[in-house]
């Protein structure tokens, strides 16, 4: 990721769905969330939802920004 707080994103994905995200650094709370919600998602809903959110007014991307660009 670049541009934010998180360091490392893991991902697994499965025929286009998304089965496991894990963010590490960042906001816990919220990108604990944000993985449990996108678990069991296609990956185009997901970029759907998340793709070019941003996390302060200085900043343009977001660790769920990154976490699209990941998948």
């Amino acid at each position: 990721p670049k541009g934010v707080c998180c360091e490392t994103i893991d991902v697994e994905i499965e025929g286009g769905v998304v089965k496991h995200v894990k963010i590490y650094g960042g906001c816990d709370g919220n990108l604990n969330a944000i993985c449990k919600l996108v678990a069991g998602q296609k990956i185009d809903r997901v970029a759907k939802l998340l793709e070019g959110g941003t996390c302060h007014r200085h900043k343009d991307t977001s660790c769920a920004d990154q976490m699209v660009k990941a998948l």
